[in-house]
C-alpha cells in the first residue's frame, strides 16, 4: 500500500460538480505519475463500470472503480469535494471520492489491499478523519495505515479484515440456547469495492444484532469457500450480489434472502431481520439449489422500483429464447433456399426422405427449425417465471406457455403466463409450510400448485382474450402499407439503436422474431423482421467507417475497437457499438438511432422481406430484395458516420490521436450510458 497512494495523488480542494469531472481530475493525477497510459481510454472504462452500477454510497462517499488495460499497477486517487458531487446514492452527493484504479491482470496482494480499504469506508471514524485532515500527505498516510484514526493498528487499511462472529448476546434461536447463524456471500461486477463493503456492513450489523454471521465475499482476489460445517450449521443466508453466486447450490434448503449487493451496504440490519422472520416461518428458499452462471440469479434488489425488476425478468425470458430463435430461423431459411418455398407443404421427412434429394434436405432442415421454432413462446414463458422465482418458476412457466400456444394466445400469451407463473410460485413461497411437507415442498408441493392455478387462468380466464389481442395485432400488421408501413420502420429503427442491445434493442427484435416464429409467417412480419435486422447493423458498420475515414477525432482504444466493429456490425451484433456509446453517448446514440431511423424506414419501403432472425450479410441470399436491402444498409451506415464525425469535429482532435498535436483537443469525459445491456 505504500506506493499506491501518495500525496500527488490527493486533492483535498476537488472543484468538480460532477461525477465525471471528478473521475478526469483524479484519473490525470494517475496519467501524471504513469500509473495511466491512456487518459481517455481509462475514463471509458470506468463509465462503463458506472453504467453498470452507480459507485455512490450512503454517508457521502463516491468509489468510482475499474480494472483496465490503461493501468500499469494498482492505484488510488483520494478526492475531497466541498460541494458534493453526486454519484447516484440514496443519501446525496457524496464528498470524499475514492478513485481505484486496478490493471486487467492485478495480482490477489494489492487487490487484497483494495478490498480492505473498502471495508474501512464503513468505519465512522475513518471518514471522520478524512474529512478533517488538512493536509495532502496526512490524508494519503492515513489512507495507508500509517496514521489508524484511533484505536490501534487494527483500523489501518492495511490490517486484514477479520471474518467476524456476532456476539451471542439477545438473539438466540427458539428452542436452542445460541445465537442466530447466518452466512453470507457478497460479490459485484468488479469485485474491488462493494463486494468487500457489503461484507463488512453485513459483519457490522451482525454483531450489533447479537447475530452470528460469517461472510464469504466472491472478489477479484478468489475467494475462500465457506466452511461445509458452517453452512450446515446455519440459520439462514443472504446472498448479496450483482453478479452470479458461484456454487450456490452449496446453500440449498436455507432460508434464503437473494438481494443486490448495495441493500447490504446500505440496510444490512433489514437483510439480517428478513431472514430471521424467513427462518422463524419456514419459507425455505429451493432456487437456492440452482447453479450459478444463469443470466438472471434474483427477482431484484428489493430497492429496485418495479419497473426495473420487470424489465429483469422479461430480458431473462429474452435471453434465453433467442438461441432458439436464431437455431430455429436459420434452420427454417435454409430449408427455404434449399428445398424452395413450397417447402412447407412437404410431407414429414419421416414417411418421406431420399438421401440423394434437394428437397428432402431442405425439407429436413425446414422441419427441424420448425421444431426449435415451437420451443419460443414455452422458452420465454418458463425463463421469465425463472427471472422472478427460480428453479420453482420453471415448470408452470412452461406449461403457462406451451398452454398459450394451445389456445393461439402467441408470443403475449407466453408473456402473461411467465409474470403470472413467477407471481403464483413467490405467492406460494411466502405461505407458511408444516415442518413435514419442507422436504418436498421444492419438488411436489409448488410444481403441483402453481401449475394447477397458472393452467386454468390461461386456459379459462385470459387466454381468449390475450388470442384475441394478438390476432388483432397480426391482422394490423398485415393490414400495414405505404406510408404507415415506412413510419413502422423508423420506429423500429430507433429503437434498435437506442440501447445496442439493452431492453429497448430487445423489445424491437422480439416484436420482429415473433412475427416470423410460425411455419408461414406473413409478409408484413417478414418486412419488420428485415427492416429489424438492417438498423441493428448500424451503429457497428457506422462506427467501424467513422474511425476509419477520420481516425483522429478518436483515440487508439477506440480505432481498435473499429476493426473489430466491421464483423460484428455484418453479423448483426449490435453491441459492437457499445464501447463508442459508453464513452460518448451524447454524440453516438443519437447519431446511430438517426441512421437506424434511416435504414429502417428504406428497407420496409423497398419491400425487404427476411426469414431469418439473424445473420447479417451472411443471409443476404435470404433476402428478398437483396439489392435495395444493402443500399438501405449503406445510406443509415453513412448517416450516422456522417453524424459523428461533424459531431465529434465539432470538439477537435483527441490527445494521442493520430494527427492531433499532443494536448490540443482534449476530448469530453467519459459519461455511463444506464441503459446498456450484455
Amino acid at each position: 500500500m505504500s506506493d499506491m497512494i501518495t500525496a500527488d495523488l490527493v486533492d483535498l480542494d476537488l472543484s468538480a460538480n460532477t461525477k465525471d469531472a471528478a473521475a478526469r481530475a483524479l484519473a490525470e493525477r494517475m496519467v501524471a505519475k504513469g500509473r495511466v497510459t491512456d487518459l481517455e481510454g481509462f475514463l471509458a472504462d470506468v463509465a462503463a463500470r458506472e453504467a453498470q452500477m452507480p459507485t455512490g454510497l450512503d454517508g457521502g462517499i463516491g468509489i468510482p472503480h475499474c480494472r483496465s488495460e490503461h493501468v500499469t499497477e494498482p492505484t488510488l486517487a483520494f478526492g475531497r469535494s466541498a460541494a458534493g458531487i453526486d454519484f447516484g446514492a440514496a443519501d446525496g452527493p457524496a464528498d470524499l471520492i475514492f478513485l481505484i484504479a486496478a490493471p486487467a491482470g492485478a495480482d490477489d496482494a494489492h487487490l487484497t489491499i483494495l478490498s480492505s480499504l473498502a471495508r474501512q469506508l464503513m468505519n465512522t471514524g475513518f471518514t471522520d478523519a478524512l474529512r478533517s485532515v488538512d493536509d495532502a500527505a496526512a490524508a494519503a498516510a492515513l489512507i495507508r495505515g500509517d496514521e489508524p484514526p484511533g484505536g490501534g493498528p487494527e483500523d489501518s487499511v492495511a490490517a486484514p479484515a477479520a471474518a467476524s462472529a456476532g456476539a451471542a448476546t439477545g438473539s438466540t434461536v427458539p428452542g436452542r440456547d445460541r445465537p442466530f447463524r447466518v452466512v453470507a456471500v457478497t460479490s459485484c461486477p468488479t469485485g474491488i469495492a462493494h463486494t468487500y463493503m457489503a461484507a463488512e456492513s453485513l459483519e457490522n450489523a451482525g454483531r450489533e444484532a447479537g447475530v452470528e454471521i460469517v461472510v464469504e465475499t466472491q472478489g477479484s482476489a478468489g475467494f475462500t469457500r465457506l466452511d461445509p460445517a458452517v453452512i450446515a450449521a446455519a440459520d439462514g443466508v443472504i446472498l448479496a450480489h450483482d453478479v452470479p453466486v458461484r456454487e450456490k447450490n452449496r446453500f440449498a434448503g436455507k432460508p434464503t434472502v437473494d438481494t443486490g449487493v448495495k441493500a447490504a451496504i446500505n440496510r444490512p440490519a433489514e437483510l439480517i431481520t428478513e431472514v430471521r422472520g424467513k427462518a422463524e416461518r419456514g419459507e425455505v428458499s429451493a432456487g437456492s439449489a440452482a447453479s450459478g452462471g444463469t443470466p438472471v440469479e434474483r427477482a431484484g434488489d428489493g430497492g429496485e422500483g418495479y419497473g426495473t425488476r420487470l424489465r429483469t425478468w422479461l430480458m431473462s425470458g429474452v435471453s434465453y429464447m433467442v438461441p432458439f430463435v436464431a437455431a430455429g430461423g436459420l434452420l427454417i431459411a435454409l430449408g427455404f433456399a434449399i428445398g424452395g418455398y413450397e417447402i412447407n407443404k412437404a410431407p414429414s421427412v419421416m414417411d418421406h426422405f431420399v438421401w440423394t434429394q434437394a428437397d428432402s434436405w431442405g425439407a429436413l432442415l425446414f422441419q427441424i427449425g420448425g421444431v426449435a421454432f415451437g420451443f419460443l413462446v414455452p422458452v420465454l414463458a418458463g425463463y421469465i417465471a425463472y427471472g422472478m422465482a427460480d428453479r420453482p418458476g420453471l415448470v408452470p412457466g412452461f406449461v403457462g406457455g406451451a398452454i398459450s400456444l394451445t389456445v393461439n394466445a402467441g408470443f403475449l400469451g407466453g408473456l402473461a403466463a411467465g409474470l403470472i407463473a413467477g407471481g403464483v410460485v413467490i405467492a406460494i413461497q411466502k405461505a407458511p409450510v408444516p415442518a413435514a411437507l419442507r422436504g418436498i415442498t421444492p419438488v411436489v408441493v409448488i410444481p403441483l400448485i402453481s401449475a394447477a392455478v397458472v393452467g386454468f387462468l390461461m386456459f379459462v380466464v385470459i387466454g381468449k382474450p390475450i388470442a384475441e389481442a394478438q390476432k388483432g395485432m397480426t391482422d394490423w400488421l398485415n393490414g400495414l402499407s405505404g406510408t404507415n408501413a415506412v413510419l413502422l420502420g423508423a420506429l423500429l429503427g430507433l429503437m434498435m439503436c437506442f440501447d445496442l442491445g439493452g431492453p429497448v434493442n430487445k423489445v424491437a427484435y422480439t416484436f420482429a422474431t415473433a412475427g416470423i416464429a410460425v411455419a408461414s409467417p406473413s409478409d408484413s412480419a417478414m418486412k419488420i423482421m428485415a427492416a429489424v435486422m438492417a438498423a441493428g447493423m448500424v451503429p457497428p458498420l457506422a462506427m467501424a467507417l467513422a474511425t476509419t475515414a477520420r481516425g483522429r477525432l478518436f483515440n487508439r482504444t477506440e480505432r481498435e475497437n473499429g476493426k473489430a466493429a466491421w464483423v460484428l456490425g455484418a453479423s448483426f451484433i449490435s453491441e459492437g457499438a457499445i464501447p463508442f456509446a459508453a464513452a460518448d453517448p451524447l454524440r453516438v446514440i443519437p447519431a446511430s438511432m438517426a441512421g437506424g431511423a434511416v435504414t429502417g424506414a428504406l428497407s420496409m419501403a423497398f419491400g425487404a422481406t427476411l426469414r431469418a432472425p439473424h445473420g447479417g450479410i451472411f443471409v443476404v441470399p435470404l433476402i428478398g430484395n437483396p439489392l435495395l436491402y444493402l443500399v438501405a444498409v449503406a445510406a443509415g451506415v453513412c448517416v450516422t458516420a456522417a453524424l459523428v464525425i461533424v459531431l465529434k469535429g465539432l470538439r477537435g482532435p483527441v490527445p494521442g490521436a493520430s494527427g492531433a498535436p499532443h494536448g490540443e483537443g482534449a476530448a469530453p469525459a467519459a459519461r455511463a450510458k444506464e441503459a446498456v445491456a450484455a
